[in-house]
């Protein structure tokens, strides 16, 4: 089964908290603080291998989480930082927001690695936060979350030449012809039920990746049969070459069929319809009693499209077609990289507002909530007298305090922050 679409959820670890810890040296009377900052939390990274050819592993397993940083430990020491976790993904992948439907990246080279959920920061053990006037600090800095998202997979063949056209027309036929790949191939329609790619190999070293699009239908740009999943994929050929039944075997008018799918590339994407193309004439070796190649070669001629006959059951005009798909790639410009890409180096945050601090009046009760405030109170150790002074002044310098009193706090009011109870006073 070929897997072109998954939605995952990725988690980058947490940072690990600093540590409170005090210097007990037999040398050291007066010990000193000796926290030591946590560990930064993992990256979730996606990295292209080209020997993956599907989404496949991704279609059972929706959540991934890189390894939280650990805590920070005694004498200074640190904690470890988290293990990066490594998504593989087949060349041709485009990763979007889910819920945005925005592209955060274009993964289509070898190797190439995109960081795609930051690992949280360690807090800062206490040893940092010792000053002349604080010797002794109880408290430590707790450690950031790690980003997450959920994002889309989705996977676009990466080919020189596609080969599209309606179904049992002998795509897969001279696909199996003209490289080494081994297509399922029947005289029925909907042979092809997943995208095929093979390599051409010509004399002088030359070779082009061809992908045998499954047929397609009246209807495909709406989703019709399985048409915008097959579509998907023609986006990132550079040439189309697009086989025409002129056997009139089937009853089928090979001029109405040439325009039936050149409309329907048209109204999936109109630069579709742009790419260079080259209409082959294939079952030239069985011919009816109608003129439809004559008739198809006359229309494909006003239009400017070059029209090879050929027999794909024979290998009739096989060889002359090769050299003509070569040719026409070395006019055809590369294909363009989509243009909804946002700016690579920006990764998602936890959430677009990490600086907002939300305050709000629930009935008798105030809410206080933000990712910035979270942080505070892992930060605090409220057995300690310099750490809830410490947290007293951030509050202030943030301006909640002046924020509960414009909703109209009062002395004794139950200020809930971050899950956590409080009695205000001023």
């Amino acid at each position: 089964m070929f897997i072109d679409v998954a939605k995952i959820n990725v988690k980058a670890g947490n940072g690990g908290h600093g540590a409170v810890a005090f210097r007990r040296e037999k040398y050291e009377p007066a010990g000193g603080p000796a926290g030591g900052d946590g560990g930064n939390g993992g990256n979730v990274i996606l990295e292209v291998d080209s020997n993956i050819r599907t989404l496949m592993d991704f279609r059972y397993k929706k959540h991934y989480k890189a390894e939280n940083g650990e805590d920070g430990k005694s004498k200074m020491q640190y904690g470890k930082k988290g293990q990066d976790l490594i998504l593989k993904v087949p060349q041709g992948t485009i990763v979007r927001d889910a819920e945005t439907n925005k592209i955060i990246a274009d993964l289509t080279e070898n190797g190439s690695r995109f960081v795609i959920a930051k690992g949280g920061r360690g807090g800062k053990g206490n040893m940092k936060f010792a000053t002349s006037t604080r010797q002794a600090p109880r408290f430590a800095e707790g450690g950031s979350k790690g980003e997450e998202l959920w994002i889309i997979l989705e996977l676009k063949l990466l080919a020189d030449v596609g080969l599209v056209g309606f179904p049992n027309v002998g795509k897969s036929t001279l696909l199996s012809i003209v490289t080494d790949a081994k297509p399922k191939i029947a005289d029925y329609h909907f042979t092809t039920l997943t995208p095929n790619l093979g390599v051409a190999e010509l004399d002088g070293g030359r070779s082009y990746v061809i992908a045998d699009i499954p047929g397609l239908i009246e209807g495909a740009h709406t989703g019709v049969g399985l048409g915008h999943d097959f579509l998907r994929h023609i986006e990132r050929t550079r040439i189309l070459v697009h086989l025409v039944d002129v056997s009139s075997r089937e009853g089928r008018d090979p001029v109405d069929d040439f325009y039936k799918i050149n409309e329907e590339l048209k109204k999936y994407n109109p630069k579709l319809a742009e790419k260079p193309q080259i209409v082959v004439a294939n079952k030239i070796d069985i011919l009816g009693d109608g003129d439809g190649y004559q008739r198809l070669e006359n229309e494909v001629s006003k239009l400017g499209y070059d029209i090879y006959a050929i027999s794909a059951a024979t290998g009739q005009g096989i060889k002359e077609l090769e050299n003509a798909i070569w040719n026409k790639l070395q006019e055809a410009p590369e294909p363009e990289v989509t243009d909804e890409i946002i700016d690579k180096n920006k990764i998602y945050e936890l959430t677009d507002q990490k600086d907002e601090i939300i305050i709000r009046k629930e009935g008798n009760k105030y809410i206080v909530e933000g990712y910035q405030i979270e942080k505070l109170l892992n930060s605090t150790n409220f057995d300690d007298l310099d750490s809830v002074r410490y947290f007293q002044k951030v509050i202030k310098r943030k301006g909640v305090v002046d924020r509960l009193k414009a909703l109209g706090i009062n002395n004794e009011d139950i200020v809930d922050i971050c899950g956590y109870e409080f009695e205000f006073f001023d």
